[in-house]
């Protein structure tokens, strides 16, 4: 287990909501010992006194279930170091040190290519690992210099690049329910399921992100990553171990079986939205256009919807909706998995046999089933519900990711090729959305998203006028 941990980006949102709340936790519950060693690198004019102030602040704001002995060690444990990180001597500084280290780059995805240069030159030690925050890359062409570049630095096994949606012990329950149940097994198949959701919805908004969310948007922030992730576990057949081989085979095949979409399909199986001014839970919220840091030309998404279908024997005939949105009225944060309705009711009771859906619910943690049966009068037919809630994880979700790192265990992190096979995937999105030939939809903060969908004329239009263009090729379904 490695003992020491440098994380570039020290001084940013994610360390204090995550990875500072995380290192207590880990501490905490036994897994870190004294022996810990970690620094912070961030651009602030400070020295380690002041960084420690600043560490035990962003508790007091950020953590309130970690004791107060778990915190004050991980305060003392740090040191902070002055650094531009694309810098080769000023990282160096940063990981100097006995023996391996977690490189952990707490840093905008665009930083990613020039700071891994920079570990390269200050002679990382044998034995350390990275870490890399989603989105991993820009584009499929940026995902596969990175990954040459980290290639060249670390092999395949040091390289977490982490999502900590796969953490979260709700969608360890979407493997942990198919797997240890026979009850499921047998019907996870397209024969039985017409349709599987996919959604996080929030009624969050930017909240101070824009600086980052601006140059993103809904897809690439939400559904290439972490509602991808979900699809994997969701679809993946099953694995003969969790161990990373194994695990992470079987959700690369699930990538591989995606239908590639052509223009055509974007068209008509995508959306794209952006709030506009509203009001949730008795609050004003500006348009998005109006927030601060916000450029309304980079028209970025909120929203996001796709529509895809995996060609494989379990699933042909299955649809699978991905959905994210911001600014919403209510929060839905959920796999559901629609099942088919029965072929046919032998009697004639009131009511409908509504068809049944699975629900694993990711935040708040808990899992449903609706089915129907037979209410007060005999001759009525009622929806019921059963449902379970979970107990709370021994671990937050970054807790669980960082002790894999320091233990060496990638099997919940994302591999090369799965990265990559994930921008293939949502490439053809991200072009024909940039040639506008998906109307960039509004919706009132508050609401439940978009309405219902109309086909825009003037955007089938537009996408008639480009297949017809001599330079680009037509699709061919």
């Amino acid at each position: 287990m490695i003992n020491r941990l440098a994380v570039l980006g020290g001084t940013g949102d994610l360390t204090a909501r995550y990875l500072l709340p995380a290192l207590a936790a880990l501490h905490a519950s036994g897994h870190l010992g004294d022996r810990l060693e970690w620094t912070g690198a961030g651009r602030e004019d400070w020295d380690t006194e002041r960084y420690r102030q600043w560490i035990a602040e962003q508790f007091e704001r950020h953590d309130d279930f970690s004791p107060a002995d778990a915190k004050e060690a991980i305060t003392a444990a740090a040191r902070y170091v002055r650094a531009d990180v694309t810098h080769p001597a000023d990282v160096a500084a940063a990981i100097a040190g006995d023996g391996p280290v977690a490189v952990y780059l707490a840093l905008p995805p665009a930083l990613f290519p020039p700071v891994v240069t920079a570990l390269h030159e200050a002679s990382l030690p044998p034995g350390s690992r990275i870490v890399l925050e989603k989105p991993f890359g820009e584009d499929l062409a940026g995902a596969q210099d990175l990954n040459r570049l980290l290639a060249d630095l670390v092999p395949e096994q040091a390289v977490f690049r982490v999502d900590h949606f796969l953490a979260m012990t709700t969608v360890q329950n979407v493997l942990g329910s198919r797997l240890a149940n026979r009850v499921l097994e047998p019907i996870w198949n397209s024969t039985h399921i017409a349709e599987i959701e996919i959604v996080w919805d929030e009624t969050l908004a930017l909240e101070g992100r824009a600086g980052y969310y601006d140059h993103v948007g809904a897809l690439k922030d939400m559904l290439q990553n972490h509602l991808l992730q979900l699809l994997c576990l969701v679809a993946m057949e099953p694995p003969v171990t969790l161990g990373e081989r194994d695990l992470r085979d079987r959700k690369v095949d699930v990538l591989r079986s995606a239908r590639m979409l052509t223009e055509n399909d974007v068209v008509h199986r995508t959306r794209r939205a952006r709030y506009s001014a509203g009001r949730i839970r008795g609050h004003d919220l500006p348009a998005y256009v109006d927030e601060d840091g916000v450029s309304p030309e980079r028209r970025t998404e909120t929203y996001a919807e796709v529509e895809l279908e995996l060609d494989s024997w379990r699933w042909a005939g299955t649809t699978f909706r991905l959905r994210s949105g911001k600014a919403l009225g209510a929060d839905r944060k959920e796999v559901a998995v629609r099942f088919r309705a029965v072929p046919h009711l032998p009697f004639g009771h009131i009511g409908e046999a509504l068809p049944n859906v699975l629900r694993f619910n990711l935040e708040p943690e808990g899992l449903a089933l609706d089915l129907t049966g037979i209410g007060a009068h005999t001759d009525e037919l009622v929806p019921l519900a059963l449902t379970a809630r979970m107990e709370p994880p021994g671990l937050p979700a970054y807790g669980r990711l960082l002790l894999d790192v320091l233990r060496g265990d990638p099997a919940l992190s994302i591999r090369g090729d799965e990265a990559e096979e994930a921008w293939r995937l949502l490439e053809p999105v991200l072009s024909a959305w940039e040639k506008d030939l998906v109307p960039l939809e509004e919706y009132p903060a508050g609401s439940d998203g978009p309405p219902a969908r109309v086909w825009h004329a003037d955007a089938l239009r537009r996408r008639e006028d480009l297949l017809h263009d001599p330079v680009i090729p037509p699709d061919h379904p």
